[in-house]
């Protein structure tokens, strides 16, 4: 080794850094290329191996004898058996269950299906973790031990519900933000002298950016009334979607204007300043109700610290006998 770098070093001035990080940087090349050339050298046996099972016919993904195929048909039927022994129990629950779902944003009908299945395995899932972690933090002959694994059960068996609570009071805050605005677009359109049926597509469009649920469920409205579906009972199911009173109000005027005849400018005009009336309620309202709001921090922040500044030097002068 001494006699190669006695003949190496020469060919670099006798500079042994410069010959080292020479040799460093020839080693990592040689290294990446070794690498690169393996790599594509798999890639090309893959691809081969690939081009020969499309040749010999092997299993695709629709295949019954693919593994994909066996997972998605087990998927499948434990959906089937969900929804046959468990979601058709109360025609009358499923129903509302339906409601909530479709109001949290959930459209897609094995929805309710899916909700049980989450439910049933948190609560499984959350529960055997309790297994692994509670005795971490409690002795197994602790009178809490076992309340504590099923308060982590009852904990995931109940999540589902409260994110779909979650997700419906989130979806209505915007929905009910964005009402009015959406009729006073509705009658800026129905005064320009376009259709109903032009002036919901119109109004849909311009709300995508500052109300995307809302503007969804209008394009939804709008699908059912290119489908068939009248407007009634478009603008019906577009107020159940969206769980506003005002909504299926708007519904109950435009199938009231259409049967007496009256002119529907005036009327969404009119109901146009009720829904701004209504917001700016709501607003003084949320600004009347701040002061009782405030009045619990204040008592609980603010008055024990006001108290301990004006009586904290009291105390030290008795305690001190300075009177």
């Amino acid at each position: 080794m001494d006699a190669l770098l006695d003949q190496v070093l020469p060919l670099f001035g006798g500079d042994a850094t410069l010959a080292l990080s020479l040799f460093v940087f020839l080693s990592a090349t040689l290294l990446a290329f070794g690498a690169m050339a393996a790599m594509q050298v798999r890639l090309s046996v893959r691809r081969r191996a690939a081009e020969l099972a499309v040749e010999g016919g092997a299993p695709s993904a629709e295949d019954p004898r693919s593994l994909r195929y066996a997972s998605r048909q087990a998927t499948q039927r434990l959906i089937d058996y969900t929804s046959k022994h468990f979601s058709t129990v109360d025609a009358g629950e499923m129903k509302e269950l339906r409601r909530r779902l479709i109001q949290a944003g959930f459209l897609d009908p094995r929805a309710p299906v899916l909700f049980f299945l989450a439910r049933a395995l948190l609560a499984v899932v959350l529960a055997g973790a309790g297994f692994v972690t509670t005795p971490l933090v409690l002795a197994p002959d602790s009178a809490l031990y076992w309340p504590a694994i099923w308060f982590q059960g009852l904990v995931g068996y109940f999540a589902p519900n409260i994110v779909v609570n979650r997700r419906i009071k989130a979806r209505q805050l915007e929905h009910q933000q964005g009402f009015p605005d959406f009729m006073d677009l509705l009658v800026v359109c129905a005064d320009a002298g376009l259709s109903m049926e032009a002036a919901l597509d119109r109004v849909g469009r311009e709300l995508s950016d500052s109300y995307p649920s809302l503007s969804s469920n209008i394009h939804m409205a709008m699908l059912e009334i290119r489908a068939g579906r009248t407007m009634s009972d478009a603008l019906e199911h577009f107020g159940d979607r969206l769980g506003l009173e005002e909504a299926r109000s708007f519904a109950t005027l435009l199938q009231q204007s259409e049967k007496l005849g009256s002119s529907l400018t005036d009327a969404l005009r009119v109901y146009s300043e009720d829904m701004r009336h209504k917001r700016l309620s709501r607003a003084e309202e949320k600004a009347y109700s701040l002061p009782a709001k405030l009045s619990v921090p204040l008592i609980i922040c603010v008055f024990p610290v006001v108290i301990i500044v004006i009586l904290l030097p009291v105390y030290v002068r008795l305690k001190m006998g300075a009177w």
